[in-house]
């Protein structure tokens, strides 16, 4: 099923509600924990850079170890991973589980002592747990997700169902549906 453009565009004009504006701060993080509530637009850098502004909507994008390819089972185990946090930590308005790559359209939630969850906080946890989970059912212990990802703030309201059709395609591009509504590693809000 393919959504109407207004609904789509309540989404957006719902989500950027949390939309905030702040200062620039770029600093280096080579990974790990202590992540801080996103008070202001700030740019972190591993390989590639990573933006965050508070409110924003993420289109979000990680991919398997080379090698790793997730059976059905495991793409239930990251799809599941991907909806914990759920209107707890952020809103996952579109995503999608493939054999060896994952896309979403989030946004991180404000918390409640002030800022809005990290986006690095939240992606973390959703691949440390579903690596931990992976690995248990196969036996072996190593990595399934690389370590680097590639996020871009979404722009615009075009923008916004541009990436949202894209997720909703890239099981027909892979040729693994021939509709979108019949891949079952496909979430999208409101559906």
């Amino acid at each position: 099923m393919s959504y109407p453009l207004h609904f789509c565009f309540n989404l957006w004009v719902n989500c950027m509600g949390f939309h905030g504006k702040g200062t620039k701060d770029i600093k280096k993080n080579p990974g790990g924990t202590g992540f801080q509530p996103v008070q202001a637009f700030q740019i972190t850098r591993r390989n590639l850079p990573h933006w965050q502004e508070p409110g924003r909507v993420y289109f979000i994008t990680w991919r398997c170890k080379d090698g790793v390819v997730l059976n059905e089972k495991e793409r239930t185990i990251a799809l599941e991973a991907v909806r914990f946090w759920d209107t707890s930590k952020w809103i996952v308005y579109a995503a999608v589980i493939l054999s060896d790559h994952v896309h979403l359209l989030s946004q991180p939630l404000p918390r409640g002592e002030g800022g809005f969850f990290d986006l690095s906080e939240i992606i973390h946890s959703v691949k440390s747990f579903s690596a931990q989970k992976i690995s248990q059912r196969r036996g072996v212990k190593g990595a399934i997700w690389q370590d680097e990802r590639y996020d871009r703030i979404v722009r615009d309201e075009v923008e916004f169902l541009e990436k949202w059709q894209y997720i909703r395609n890239n099981p027909l591009k892979e040729g693994l549906a021939s509709q979108s509504e019949d891949y079952p590693w496909l979430y999208e809000r409101g559906g």
